[in-house]
């Protein structure tokens, strides 16, 4: 049987490594809930985090970042600004860039910046399957909340994937990737996770430095989802609760190796 080099987690395993050698700083344009997780968790798996959403240094920032990530949950109107300035100093530069369109759906503000930044062509766009299903014009989402399975995202995921050129994640009990070709789902993850507010956002920053140091944007990806699912379900081995699993996610990230990785993502490949 052939392997799939894409989403072995053998192969993946290497992203890791990669990551870990490369300690990629991520530029992070995100909301006020979760600036802090999303920074513990990028020092915990090795990255370095910036998180400014300065207009006058977001150039600088994003082209000195070897990914951006733009998350538009607590949404300002001063803040667009500097989304624009630092998506156009990552495409100048090469960069890869993450989007996560935090319950766009809700009002028309959001709806109009998170259409605008969908055509810009992120690298990833990471939501959950209301937030998905919302771009194709459908979904029951309500506030931050999914209101629909992953599986009836999937087509738009698919869909979504080949306008924009670059992977799309629906994350949920079992995540969705794919990047319009290739497609992957992960099954890491524990349902406590859901309780924590700014995990999912964490994810996204974990993607980005993922995306930081790796080559194919699919690949590293699915790599990301699975090292954080991983990581989320040792934590709840000992978590009494929400609170605690939060700390223990960082503490298994710290302590995640590529061996265990490979030992424990649970990864389907195609369909």
């Amino acid at each position: 049987m052939t392997r799939d080099l894409k989403t072995d987690p053998r192969e993946l395993a290497e992203e890791l490594d990669r990551l870990r050698a490369a300690k990629p700083l991520v530029h992070n344009i995100t909301n006020t809930v979760a600036a802090t997780p999303s920074a513990n968790a990028l020092l915990a798996i090795g990255a370095v985090p910036v998180m400014s959403s300065a207009e006058l240094e977001a150039r600088e920032f994003a082209m000195a970042a070897q990914a951006l990530v733009i998350n538009l949950g607590t949404l300002q109107p001063a803040t667009v600004p500097a989304m624009r300035i630092a998506i156009a100093a990552a495409q100048e530069n090469g960069r890869p860039w993450v989007l996560d369109p935090v319950a766009h759906f809700a009002t028309s503000f959001r709806t109009e910046i998170a259409q605008e930044m969908l055509a810009l062509r992120p690298t990833l766009v990471r939501g959950n399957a209301s937030e998905i299903l919302a771009f194709g014009g459908a979904g029951s989402g309500r506030g931050t909340q999914a209101g629909d399975p992953v599986s009836a995202a999937e087509a738009t995921a698919r869909d979504l994937a080949r306008r924009t050129g670059g992977t799309v994640a629906v994350s949920g009990a079992v995540d969705f990737l794919t990047d319009g070709v290739a497609a992957a789902r992960v099954s890491n993850g524990h349902p406590l996770m859901s309780k924590v507010t700014a995990l999912g956002c964490a994810l996204s920053a974990i993607c980005g430095a993922f995306l930081g140091a790796g080559v194919d944007p699919f690949r590293a990806s699915v790599a990301a989802f699975a090292t954080f699912g991983l990581a989320g379900e040792r934590a709840a081995e000992t978590a009494a609760g929400p609170g605690s699993l939060a700390i223990h996610v960082l503490d298994e990230l710290h302590l995640m190796t590529s061996a265990g990785l490979a030992q424990g993502a649970r990864i389907e490949s195609g369909g």
